[in-house]
């Protein structure tokens, strides 16, 4: 329940206690502009852009400002005055506070100042400037200047293109020095590594004698800048932001799934970056540089059509393979591999296959190894899912997936000799997981990537990414988290859900799940976790003419 309200603009709105009147319109959905102000970090109140005229409490008369204003009757300056305006990322909400913003001519003089002010020494270098078309400089000139430049002097000229570490190159001229790059790397990576020289307009954003921008976080100072003064090698010169399209996404890069925007042109289907999604659950308002970096994986490195035998076929081709190949399989020797890098929705029907129809009570999970952690957002679990192939197993009644070292083992036992696998990562030596496939009888790989399982099945069927169909992912905390279809399928990939009742249905088992919301049916049946509404592209059967 909210401490207090406040008028900002005749519109009244709740706040917190602490909160600051910047925060609280921001959470109300109120746009005060801002530089400097980030709802992550601390506030200096150095860009003087959201100032506000607040009104003071009955019986206290409004403090005032001896001015000199220009005359244009008399072509001088004369006495005036104006309010004291106050920077509402600093200023505390109280009970009753009356905040007039952009219905004040004060305010609107103010920030048209503030704009000139910033833009004296700014390039015009829009076309080229990767900022160009997302800029705070650009909207807010447009709202609240929309005034030619009258200083005809030379600007200050500062350095450009300075290599700050391997992920951000640093032009001096465009930065506004609002420091939210300096406040991200030593609030949020706890490395202060960026500072400020000089004074005035000779201000310049630096790096720390002897180091580099080279923290776990370093892409943060570039996403949290509001200009084009800070720019990310990765996405530099790469696309123009008025051509990309956004989907919603979850980071697949460790178990913390932050919660992301997927940045893609759709002319050629293809992602360009990675953007955190505010979660103040999960990730925040941040994302590690290795998350930010995860985006290409949805396209390299992927298997685009289905191999019998080492030969490309087609997905009904392959589907045929598999039944011949599975056909008379001996219940206690065969499993299923689930995959802690696939969403849900793809282990659930794999593991109901298994469990409902085949008589398979024992199955295996394949993912990445796990690597190094922080006590910010890194885990050490590099799987998205890992708990989404725990839920699914407790769900069905499978117990405990057993690791791929030891499966493994048990093909080398003898104790298994048929196995239907999700996933494309393993954590164990690749040569012996690949020795040891290859020694099946029968083996189908369902797969996104090219890689071990898929040069070692039989038959191999390409699967979607995350990135090309819907899909939910449990993280670490046990938050079930959902994604969009962003881009279209690439190659003749399908969801792994389909193609995991493709092979049931050939084997003569009876799986109705002709479309998304038959999935979901029976997976809220059985007491996982709602996931999102079906969508025409997930309704298409990958295998019709394959079914017995």
């Amino acid at each position: 329940m909210a401490d207090g309200k406040i008028t900002i603009d005749g519109r009244e709105i709740p706040f917190d206690k602490g909160e600051t009147i910047i925060k609280a319109a921001y959470k109300a959905g109120i746009d005060i502009p801002h530089y400097c102000w980030h709802p992550g970090l601390s506030a200096p109140a150095n860009c003087r852009m959201c100032l506000v005229d607040v009104e003071p409490p009955p019986g206290r008369g409004k403090m005032m400002l001896d001015i000199l204003e220009y005359d244009k009757e008399l072509g001088d300056y004369v006495p005036a005055k104006k309010p004291k305006l106050q920077p509402a990322c600093q200023m505390q909400c109280a009970d009753g506070m009356v905040v007039h913003s952009d219905e004040s001519e004060d305010v609107k003089r103010a920030r048209a100042a503030v704009q000139e002010l910033l833009l004296l020494n700014h390039p015009v270098d829009c076309p080229i400037c990767d900022q160009a078309g997302e800029c705070d400089l650009q909207d807010y000139w447009l709202e609240h200047q929309r005034t030619s430049k009258r200083m005809h002097q030379e600007p200050v000229h500062k350095p450009k293109g300075v290599v700050f570490g391997e992920t951000i190159v640093y032009d001096g001229e465009r930065c506004i020095m609002c420091t939210r790059c300096i406040r991200v790397s030593a609030e949020v990576a706890k490395d202060p590594v960026l500072d400020m020289r000089q004074r005035g307009n000779r201000n310049e954003i630096m790096v720390s004698q002897g180091r580099e921008l080279d923290h776990d976080y370093s892409l943060m100072t570039e996403h949290v800048c509001p200009v084009g003064a800070l720019t990310s090698n990765h996405f530099r010169f790469k696309a123009r932001v008025w051509f990309l399209r956004t989907g919603r996404s979850v980071c697949q890069g460790c178990a913390t799934g932050c919660n992301a925007y997927l940045d893609y042109d759709p002319r050629d289907n293809k992602p360009y970056r990675y953007r955190p999604r505010d979660n103040e659950e999960v990730n925040g308002y941040w994302m590690c540089d290795a998350g930010m970096l995860s985006y290409p994986e949805a396209y390299e490195g992927r298997l685009l059509h289905a191999h019998v035998g080492g030969d490309d076929a087609t997905v009904p081709e392959a589907i045929d393979a598999a039944k011949r190949q599975l056909e008379g399989h001996a219940a206690g020797k065969t499993t299923v591999v689930l995959s802690a890098g696939h969403s849900l929705e793809d282990n659930f029907a794999l593991a109901f296959v298994a469990k409902r129809f085949m008589g398979i009570d024992e199955v295996y999970v394949a993912r990445r190894p796990d690597g190094d952690e922080d006590d910010i957002l890194i885990h050490k679990d590099k799987n998205p899912n890992t708990a989404g192939v725990a839920k699914v197993c407790e769900l069905l009644e499978l117990g405990e997936p057993k690791s791929f070292e030891q499966l493994v083992a048990a093909i080398g036992d003898g104790a298994v000799d048929h196995a239907i696998s999700l996933g494309s990562a393993i954590d164990c030596d690749e040569a012996e997981a690949k020795a040891a496939l290859k020694g099946l009888k029968g083996y189908v790989a369902i797969c996104t990537h090219e890689g071990v399982m898929s040069d070692a099945a039989q038959i191999a069927l390409p699967a979607c990414s995350w990135a090309e169909v819907r899909g939910t992912f449990i993280n670490a905390k046990g938050i079930a988290q959902k994604t969009d279809a962003v881009l279209e399928k690439y190659g003749e990939s399908f969801p792994g859900w389909q193609l995991a009742a493709a092979l049931g249905r050939a084997l003569g088992y009876k799986i109705d799940w002709r479309g998304r919301a038959d999935l979901e049916q029976a997976m809220l049946e059985a007491g996982a976790p709602a996931t999102p509404e079906a969508s025409e592209e997930d309704t298409e059967a990958p295998a019709e003419g394959a079914e017995s």
